[in-house]
């Protein structure tokens, strides 16, 4: 059953009605362009199979009622809010998330009540983006009952802003814009200081290749982690360089500028810059059909991640040093670090060989299992039903 038709039938349980519609996005892999988001870099994501479900209808006063449904059909329903109340604190736990996009919606003149219900499969605290794709749908859903419509830019801008302000994470654009923006078969190579965005083809399989997504079980969260120390870092190294942002640093200049800033900085201008010229590398070989050649840069945003950034921790390390001894043809880190998933670029026939020497180096670790697919780009957000 797909997660809109568990999140359609909760609903009539719960409510005793059918939902208006129903509306999903996707969580997201990012092949490669990490941090760089928030520093108006370049990215490059695709949309995964897993999708965050919402099932809405109207209410006649100004109040949003939440459940989400847990594995075995177990519903779990938090208190209602009124929107008008609502403000940064005032909702604790999950729940934040969809009343965050409420409360950013009703800043833009939309603010009707409404029963929300939720279902979903992408794994939450695995940095595949659970957090946007139920933000994504929450979106979509409120502006769908308000017969709204808004430009996907806007929305991501919106949801960003309830992610920042009301649930307290420094995020940047990248996971939300991918969950509304990307197409199946296609990575998303995206401007992000500009806008531009070009759907990038890539059909891994045709080349006999998979992207085999390693969620390592070790759960990462944008708040309390060091994610905002970064981010302020890079934000003061611009302000010590007098430019706008990290992506104004050319590679041929960054061992210029990385000689005006103090140490403690330099490492994470080093990832920014080095980063962003690897998205355009990538892109150009995927352009030019070299997809196996691609392995190495990733390879080196995952080094670039651990010794530069200093985001990743042991579980990613170990995925990504077992899935290459093992024949991986790169692999690093996904995510804002400090848990979450790591990706590999395998050949077909070696998958098996590849997520078994992942498993047993977690085991001999006495690390949890990990949990591993093949991630295959898919479509984006939209209405179900």
């Amino acid at each position: 059953m797909s997660q809109a038709a568990r999140a359609a039938e909760a609903f009539e349980r719960l409510h005793g009605r059918s939902p208006a519609g129903v509306w999903s996005a996707p969580g997201r892999v990012n092949l490669i362009g990490e941090h760089t988001d928030y520093n108006d870099g370049f990215v490059l994501p695709f949309a995964i199979p897993h999708r965050t479900a919402v099932a809405a209808s109207p209410r006649a006063d100004d109040t949003i009622t939440v459940s989400t449904l847990h594995d075995r059909g177990r519903a779990e329903t938090a208190d209602p809010v009124r929107i008008p109340d609502l403000a940064p604190g005032t909702v604790p736990g999950w729940a934040a998330y969809p009343s965050g996009v409420a409360w950013v919606l009703r800043e833009q003149g939309i603010s009707g009540g409404a029963d929300l219900v939720i279902a979903g499969d992408v794994p939450a605290g695995a940095g595949l983006s659970s957090s946007h794709s139920l933000e994504c749908a929450t979106a979509l859903a409120l502006l769908g009952l308000a017969g709204s419509r808004q430009s996907t830019s806007d929305i991501a801008k919106w949801i960003q802003l309830a992610e920042n302000d009301f649930v307290g994470a420094p995020t940047g654009l990248l996971d939300q814009t991918a969950s509304l923006n990307c197409t199946e078969s296609h990575v998303l190579f995206l401007d992000v200081r500009s806008g531009e965005a070009e759907q990038v083809p890539f059909d891994a399989s045709r080349h006999g290749l998979e992207v085999l997504v390693i969620d390592t079980r070790a759960n990462h969260s944008h708040i309390g982690s060091g994610y905002g120390e970064r981010r302020r870092g890079c934000e003061q190294a611009a302000e010590v360089l007098g430019i706008p942002a990290l992506r104004d640093i050319e590679l041929a200049g960054l061992g210029e500028a990385l000689a005006k800033l103090p140490e403690p900085l330099r490492p994470l201008v080093h990832h920014v810059v080095t980063e962003n010229d690897r998205v355009l590398r990538t892109v150009a070989l995927l352009r030019e059909d070299k997809y196996a050649e691609i392995g190495p840069l990733l390879s080196a945003s995952h080094a670039s991640l651990r010794d530069d950034y200093r985001v990743s921790c042991d579980e990613l390390d170990v995925a990504a040093e077992a899935a290459e001894a093992a024949g991986a043809l790169g692999a690093r880190m996904i995510g804002g670090g400090f848990g979450g998933s790591a990706i590999a670029l395998v050949r077909a026939e070696a998958h098996a060989e590849v997520e078994a020497a992942v498993t047993e180096a977690f085991a001999k670790r006495s690390f949890t299992a990990p949990r591993m697919f093949t991630g295959v780009p898919s479509a984006g957000a939209g209405q179900d039903r």
